[in-house]
Order: structure tokens, then sequence, then C-alpha cells
């Protein structure tokens, strides 16, 4: 098995690394190192512990785990063939260390994207071209997943945006804007739920966004066990900040409107202003809101709102000079 075929397994099977750490016992940051590519010739052990982990999870989602690779009908072949090599006899590879004239240490034979292949009775190593570096455009859901797990970003339309730590103030509100919806929809026994970054959300159902919506609402049906939101939830709201206002206010709103989302909040906290945009009736001229107005939430049908100033209340010494 590939590099590669074992990143789509951990994609098919929505495995993090952490998880796959857990599972295997290898720690998370060789995991990350492996599956981002940082190490090129991992230990035979540490990769059959993943491989294990992989083929465990696989069997609960009664899936079949096939560890060979497509197109080799004469014997399996497999990620550690790749690194250590067998003959067709079967015999390890590894018993010899002469590979003309690089001597490799045992259990560290570099071969990714080398290929160790059988010549005359002496082992060459083959180089192979390696991978074109992509640009930003051509980045794809396999490289979202392929992040180490402290890396945050967002993926559209094959860009990834990287999204840094936001300001003690952003928290505040969104944390107070959490419980004040979902209060709401209590209160009211509706169907719909509200969820807090970071969630990913497959926006468009395809393989080359995924977004994290500061808030977020569903009101139908979905897989409370899911790694992501697949589609488009039916609210979202984002809380600008100086390095994502431009994102927010204009490509966000256009990805949000094309992709189905009905309502789309835009907080911010600077101006001190609330934006709605009705993108279910393709209202793209919002209703402007202060931070002290109640805010109907237009999806509720007129059911519930958001009274800001309780928020503001909380947060009002934040502009106290």
């Amino acid at each position: 098995m590939t590099l590669d075929e074992m990143k789509r397994w951990k994609r098919t099977l929505a495995m993090t690394s952490e998880e796959i750490s857990e599972a295997s016992g290898v720690p998370l940051s060789t995991v990350q190192k492996i599956f981002s590519g940082v190490t090129r010739s991992p230990r035979k052990a540490t990769v059959e512990s993943i491989l294990a982990a992989l083929e465990k999870k696989a069997a609960q989602e009664g899936l079949d785990f096939d560890r060979s690779a497509a197109g080799r009908a004469s014997k399996p072949y497999s990620y550690l063939d790749d690194l250590y090599g067998s003959d067709q006899t079967g015999n390890d590879r590894a018993k010899s260390n002469t590979f003309s004239g690089n001597l490799l240490g045992e259990n560290h034979f570099s071969a990714y994207p080398d290929r160790l292949e059988e010549s005359a009775g002496v082992y060459r190593i083959e180089k192979k071209e390696p991978p074109k570096e992509k640009k930003q455009g051509e980045y794809t859901l396999e490289d979202y997943y392929a992040l180490p797990d402290e890396r945050r970003v967002e993926l559209i339309d094959g860009v990834f945006y990287d999204m840094s730590a936001p300001a003690v103030i952003h928290q505040k509100i969104l944390g107070e804007l959490f419980i004040l919806f979902r209060e709401c929809m209590d209160k009211h026994e509706g169907k719909c739920e509200v969820y807090l970054s970071p969630c990913d959300v497959r926006l468009d159902r395809d393989n080359r966004t995924m977004v994290q919506p500061d808030l977020l609402v569903l009101c139908e049906e979905y897989d409370i066990r899911a790694k992501n939101i697949d589609g488009a939830p039916d609210l979202t709201l984002e809380i600008l900040s100086p390095s994502t206002r431009s994102k927010d206010m204009l490509l966000k709103l256009h990805k949000y409107a094309n992709a189905g989302v009905r309502e789309y909040w835009i907080v911010d906290p600077e101006q001190k202003t609330v934006l709605v945009y009705d993108l279910e009736h393709e209202n793209y001229y919002p209703d402007k809101y202060s931070f002290e107005d109640r805010i109907p939430i237009m999806i509720s049908g007129g059911e519930c709102s958001i009274d800001f100033s309780r928020i503001m209340r909380r947060i009002e010494r934040y502009y106290m000079d």
C-alpha cells in the first residue's frame, strides 16, 4: 500500500491523526510527519502499526481493507515494499544493505518516492521525479486532511486560507451568541441545532472546499457521529477580525449564497454592527443592526430573536479606554 493509498484510507475512515496515534500506539508527531510526507522513510514497525490501526477501523466499519495495490497481480504490493522491498518469493530485501554503492542502515531504506528494483541479482534505487508542487487553487481535501492537526485552515475552491488564533473579544462574543441561539432554539422546541467552530463543513459537497463557520445552525437531520457537515447549513455566522474581514464579507458571502445557506450573519466587533443576509429569498442587501438591537432569526419564522444588548453589556468593558 502506497502512502497515497494510506491517505485515502485515512480519509475514507474519517480518522484524525490523533485517532490513528491512539489506535496504533505511534506518537502523534510521528503519524503527522508520515502522512504529511515529512518522514520519507519511517520504520517498518511504525508503518505496520498504522496499517493495523487502519485495518481494524475498516473492519469495524464493515469495509474490506485490501493492502494490495491495483494493477499488481503478481503479488501483493504494499507501502512496506516501497520502503523495504521483497522479491517475488517473499524474501525480505532488508537482509541486504548494499544498493549500487548506497549503504543504508537497517530499517531506514529511503524509497518513497524512490522504488527498490531487482536487477541481475543486484538491487538498485531507481529515482523518480518528485511530486509536482501544488499551487494555490490546486489543493484538494486530500491535502487538507494531510495537514498537521494543529494547523487550522479553510479550503475554498482549492485555496488554503490560514486561520490565526482569534482575539479574546471574538471568543467572548461567540460564546455569548452560542448561548443565546441555543436558548432560543430550546425555548421554542425547534428541531434546529447550534454548533461552534471548529466544525468542518464540506460546503459544496466536492473535494475543493472545506470551511469552518464561527457558528452554524442545522435544521435538517444529519449524522451526529460524522466528522464533518456535508452540505450547506441553514444559518452561518462569522465574527470579523482584521485577517478575515475581506474573506468573510466577500468570498464567504458568495460561497454561502451559492451553496444554499439560508441566512448569513456578519458580526463586526470593531464597528459594533451586525449584517444579516436573507439568502433564502436572494436578498443580497443586508439588514444592518447595532449591538443594542434585538435581531430576528429569519429562518425561525419570527419565533426567535437575539437580544444583542445582553452581549453588549458583557463586553462593553473591552471598549473602555
